[in-house]
């Protein structure tokens, strides 16, 4: 996954087709055609709506641009993030990359199938 800092984070699209979608929204509703990034928005860390939307954009809806999480986002929070498929992540200002990549570094493999790894350990053949 990719960090952020918030100093770094535009809402530009640099030439890309971004839609930002609240947390609201039901992913399946809107058209995807043509879309190369969509931010979605942790209006409060205890909010967590854009799980189910990530994790709905990119297994059920196949959606293969650039997640972006955005808004209240903690360094606890982006294992998860990545889990139900989150491209990217923008930290909130006064959360550190350092310790942000940290956690990454801590899990590096889960039992479990996921958003973006269906299949379980036991399955892929891969030891823990």
């Amino acid at each position: 996954m990719k960090l952020i800092a918030t100093t770094d984070h535009s809402t530009r699209s640099n030439g890309k087709n971004v839609v930002e979608l609240p947390n609201d929204v039901d992913p399946r509703t809107v058209s995807l055609d043509g879309v190369d990034r969509i931010d979605l928005t942790f209006p409060k860390f205890t909010d967590g709506r854009a799980y189910s939307q990530a994790f709905l954009l990119h297994r059920r809806l196949g959606f293969k641009g650039e997640i972006r999480a955005t808004g209240d986002v903690l360094v606890d929070q982006l294992v998860q993030m990545q889990r139900s498929g989150f491209d990217v992540a923008v930290l909130r200002a006064d959360q550190d990359l350092a310790v942000a990549q940290a956690q990454f570094d801590r899990y590096q493999a889960f039992y479990q199938g996921d958003a973006v790894t269906v299949k379980p350990v036991f399955s892929r053949g891969v030891a823990v």
